[in-house]
Order: structure tokens, then sequence, then C-alpha cells
């Protein structure tokens, strides 16, 4: 068993991120070590989901993070599972961002012609439009935001049903329920979106 994985270093982590959260600024320096291989499996996790050459590597994803989480020190993290599911929403939020702006670079530039033969290899690729699947997770989130969460902890996040369930404080049978209602709905949508088109 990882030493984050723990009892003594998940309570040693929840001293630490409420230390962080009432200023102390050495916890964040004591925190890091605690929670570094974590955050490095969220961070590979969401990367692959991307595209091959992403210009955006893992050891930045978690750095970005890092920097954000900075800006949030004065919040009230409840406890170790809470700082790994607000983690996940950062990562998401930064490669959402970092897609968004490749899009509008690509706008301007010539368009690229398939063949048909080629069209199927395009359609095939494992990676999900990052962007469309965020909008759609925002779409959800206005109607039921423990549903968005939890799709963020499980698909992003790589979270399990377990791990999700002490982020959100509700059982396990709920985590399921939920991941098995927002992946149909979030089927359905981004395939209407993708005919839309």
């Amino acid at each position: 068993m990882d030493e984050e994985d723990s009892g003594k270093s998940s309570s040693r982590i929840t001293e630490l991120l409420q230390a962080w959260s009432e200023g102390d600024p050495a916890a964040l320096e004591r925190l890091t070590p605690l929670v570094y291989r974590r955050l490095y499996r969220i961070a590979r996790h969401y990367m692959r989901q991307e595209a091959d050459g992403h210009t955006l590597q893992t050891t930045a994803l978690i750095n970005e993070t890092y920097l954000r989480l900075m800006d949030a020190r004065s919040a009230n993290w409840q406890n170790r599972a809470h700082f790994f599911a607000v983690c996940s929403q950062v990562m998401r939020r930064i490669l959402t961002d970092h897609a968004r702006a490749r899009l509008s670079q690509k706008r301007g530039a010539e368009t690229v012609r398939l063949s048909l033969d080629e069209a199927p290899a395009i359609c095939a690729q494992p990676h999900p439009d990052l962007v469309a699947l965020d909008d759609a997770l925002n779409q959800l989130a206005v109607f039921d935001l423990r549903k968005c969460r939890v799709v963020e902890l499980r698909f992003f996040g790589g979270a399990t049903v377990e791990e999700s369930a002490a982020a959100l404080g509700v059982s396990p049978d709920t985590i399921k329920r939920d991941w098995r209602l927002a992946r149909t709905w979030l089927l359905r949508e981004l395939s209407a979106t993708r005919y839309d088109a």
C-alpha cells in the first residue's frame, strides 16, 4: 500500500490541508510530497485521454494545478478526498482552456480535406473532444451537479467508486447509479452534438 493511501498519511494530509487553509505557508511544502504521486496519476490519466502530440505535458499540468491551488489556499479543505476532487476539477479546467485556445488558433488555418477512406480512422480515435465534453458536463451541472462531479472524479480523476463516495459524502451505490446515468446522458448529448454539427 502506498504511504499516501494509509490511514496515518490520510489524516496527516487532512491536517496539512487544514493548516494551509488557515494560512500556514509551510503546510503546502509539507503536503506536496504526500500528494504528488496521486496527483501525478490523476494528471497522467487526464493526459491519456488527450490526442498524441498534445503540447501540455503531465508535469506541466501538475505545476499549473499547483499554481491555481495557490490562489485557492483560503479554501476550506474538508479532507484528502475533497482535495483530490478539487484537483481533478482544476485539471479538467486547465485542459479545457488549453483545448479551447488551440481551437481558436486553428480557426484561421486552412481546412484540411480528408478522403472518405481516411474518415473512419479519424472518427475511430479514442480521444474524446474535450471541449464538447466540457460543454456537456457544464449542461449536466446545471440540473445535476453531483452527477457532474461523479464524472469529474471517475473519468477525469480516475477515482474509484469508494474514493468518489468519500469525496462527495454519499454511498458507493449512489456513485454507481450516478455514474451509469451520467454516462448515458453524456453519450446521448455528445452524439446529438456530433450529428448537429
